[in-house]
C-alpha cells in the first residue's frame, strides 16, 4: 500500500487537513479546550461567521494515547462538483488492501470506555454527547448485494454502547429491516475521518441499491483503497482516523436525544427511542483526528452538503423526467428545505401548459423521489434568477407567487420529521407539508417576460454603469468584488 502522505486531497481526511493549513483555511489550537460544550462553541461562532477551520489539538481528557484530536467545522465544499458528475460514470470498485493506517492502533473488550473520551457536548440542552455528529456508518444487506454508507446521528450511551437515529425510509434503516427478518443484528462499523468524496457520497441521496464505494471511484477516476474490518466482514477506507467495529442492534432501543439539528433548534426533553450499536473494537491511526459537526443555524456542512447534493440529484431528476428545468439549488436562507429550479421559459411555453398543471408535474417528479425527501418547498423561477443567489431567490418567490393561487400543496407524500414544523408543528411528523410555490408571472408561460428590473445592472446605460465603476473609489466607496 502506498504511504498515506501520497494520497489526493479527495481520497484522504489527513491529505485535507494539510491542504487546510497550506491554504491558511486552518486554525491549530494547542490551548486546552474543554470537549464540553467549548470545543463546540468556538466550532459553532466559526460556522456562524464564516472562519476558517479550528483544529483542537490538546482537548481536556484526551489521556496518554492522544484519542483524539477534533476538526470542526470541516466543510468540503471544492468537492461538490466533481462528486456531481459522477452518477453517469460506470462504478469503480475498490480496491482491497492488506493493512492501512487505521489499523496502527487497536482498542478492544475493557479497554474500550467512550464515557471516557473526550466526546464533545455540543449544545448544552442535547441529550448526551454525540461522538458521531460527522462519521460514515457502514452496513451491508444480509446478501451481501448492497454495501451503504450514510451520515445519521449517534449519542454515547455507556463504555461501549451508542445510541443513534435510524429513520425510514434511510438506507440504514432499509438494511436494518432486511437483517431484521433474517433474526439478526447488522454487522456495522462507524468510521471517523474518511476521504472527503466518502463522506460526500454518504451525503448524498444515492439511488437504493448503490454502493458508494463504486460512485466514488468512478468520481475521482480510481478506486478507493478498503481494508476489511477485524471483527465482521464489513470493509472500510484503510486511510480513515478511527473506525469503530461492532453490531447495530434489531432488537434493543435507548433514548436517544434531543439534539440541536441542521434546522436550528434543540427541543429540550424531546427524547425517543433509537436502537443500540455495540463496539467491540476500536481502531484508528495514530494521533488521530475527529471531525465533528456543530450543527445548528447558518451555516455548516450539513447546509453546504446535504443541501447543494440534494438539489444536484433533483435536477437531474427534473430532466430525465423531461422538465425544462436547467439549474437547482437549495438556498442557505431556507436551512435548506427549499430547493430552487430555474426553468427554461422558452420551453415551458412550447409545452403551451397551465400553471397548475406544470407545478403538479414537478412536485410529483420531485416529492415521490429520494432526493426530495428533505425538501418542502420547490420555487420555480425563470431565467433572470441566479438559483445560487439566496436573495435573488427571494426577491423573485416574494414578488412574483402569489400565496395559494400560485402555489400547489402535496399532503399524500413523505415528509422529512426532522423540520421542527413537523415534528412539533401541527400536522403529521412524517407526511405532507410539502408545496410547490410558482414565482413565473404569467407571462413566462405564454409570451414572455414583460418587465425589465429596476437594479443597477438593468436600469442603466453600459456606459454610465462603466464611468461610475471606474470612479467607485475616488468617489470613496469600498472597492467592489
Amino acid at each position: 500500500m502506498a504511504d498515506h502522505s501520497t494520497f489526493s486531497v479527495d481520497h484522504s481526511f489527513r491529505a485535507f487537513v494539510e491542504a487546510l493549513r497550506a491554504d491558511n483555511d486552518l486554525v491549530e489550537i494547542n490551548s486546552e479546550i474543554d470537549p464540553h460544550l467549548e470545543a463546540a462553541a468556538i466550532t459553532r461562532l466559526v460556522c456562524e461567521t464564516d472562519d476558517k477551520a479550528p483544529l483542537f489539538n490538546n482537548l481536556k481528557g484526551m489521556g496518554k494515547k492522544g484519542l483524539f484530536r477534533i476538526l470542526g467545522a470541516p466543510g468540503m465544499k471544492e468537492i461538490l462538483d466533481k462528486m456531481l458528475s459522477a452518477s453517469t460514470l460506470p462504478p469503480i470498485p475498490p480496491t482491497i488492501v492488506p493493512s492501512g493506517p487505521v489499523k496502527e492502533n487497536s482498542l478492544v473488550g475493557d479497554e474500550i470506555d467512550l464515557t471516557a473520551l473526550p466526546v464533545p457536548m455540543i449544545h448544552q440542552a442535547d441529550g448526551g454527547k454525540y461522538i458521531q455528529t460527522y462519521g460514515m456508518h457502514v452496513v451491508q444487506s444480509p446478501d451481501g448485494s448492497w454495501t451503504n454508507w450514510s451520515i445519521a446521528r449517534a449519542m454515547v450511551k455507556d463504555r461501549n454502547h451508542l445510541t443513534g437515529l435510524v429513520i425510514e425510509p434511510q438506507h440504514i434503516w432499509q438494511i436494518h429491516q432486511m437483517w431484521k427478518k433474517e433474526g439478526r443484528d447488522v454487522p456495522w462499523a462507524l468510521c471517523f475521518g474518511v476521504p472527503p468524496a466518502a463522506i460526500m457520497a454518504s451525503s448524498m441521496p444515492i439511488p437504493d441499491g448503490v454502493t458508494e464505494a463504486g460512485y466514488v471511484g468512478a468520481m475521482t477516476g480510481r478506486p478507493l483503497e478498503l481494508v476489511k474490518c477485524d471483527t465482521n466482514n464489513l470493509h472500510v477506507p484503510a486511510n480513515a482516523e478511527i473506525v469503530m467495529e461492532g453490531t447495530l442492534s434489531i432488537s434493543e432501543t435507548a433514548d436517544e436525544g434531543p439534539f440541536g439539528e441542521m434546522h436550528g433548534y434543540v427541543f429540550p426533553g424531546d427524547t425517543h427511542k433509537w436502537p443500540v450499536y455495540t463496539v467491540n473494537k476500536i481502531t484508528y491511526r495514530t494521533n488521530p483526528i475527529m471531525p465533528m459537526s456543530a450543527c445548528g443555524r447558518l451555516t455548516d456542512e450539513t447546509h453546504t452538503m446535504i443541501g447543494a447534493l440534494a438539489a444536484a440529484e433533483i435536477r437531474k431528476v427534473c430532466q430525465n423526467a423531461g422538465l425544462p428545468i436547467t439549474d437547482a439549488f437549495s438556498p442557505f436562507e431556507s436551512q435548506v428545505t427549499w430547493v430552487a429550479l430555474k426553468v427554461d421559459t422558452a420551453k415551458l411555453r412550447a409545452m403551451q401548459i397551465a400553471p397548475k398543471d406544470f407545478q403538479k408535474q414537478v412536485g410529483d417528479v420531485v416529492f415521490a423521489h429520494k432526493a426530495g425527501y428533505t425538501i418542502h418547498r420547490l420555487v420555480l423561477v425563470g431565467e433572470d434568477i441566479d438559483v445560487y443567489d439566496g436573495k435573488d431567490v427571494m426577491w423573485a418567490f416574494s414578488t412574483r407567487c402569489r400565496p395559494n393561487a400560485d402555489e400547489t400543496f402535496f399532503e399524500d407524500v413523505r415528509g422529512f420529521p426532522l423540520i421542527p414544523y413537523m415534528s412539533h408543528g401541527t400536522g403529521s411528523p412524517n407526511k405532507g407539508g410539502k408545496v410547490v410555490s410558482d414565482a413565473l408571472m404569467p407571462t413566462e408561460y405564454t409570451t414572455g417576460a414583460d418587465w425589465e428590473a429596476a437594479d443597477f445592472e438593468h436600469s442603466y446605460p453600459d456606459a454610465l454603469k462603466e464611468k461610475v465603476r471606474a470612479n467607485w473609489e475616488t468617489l470613496g466607496f469600498r472597492k467592489l468584488d
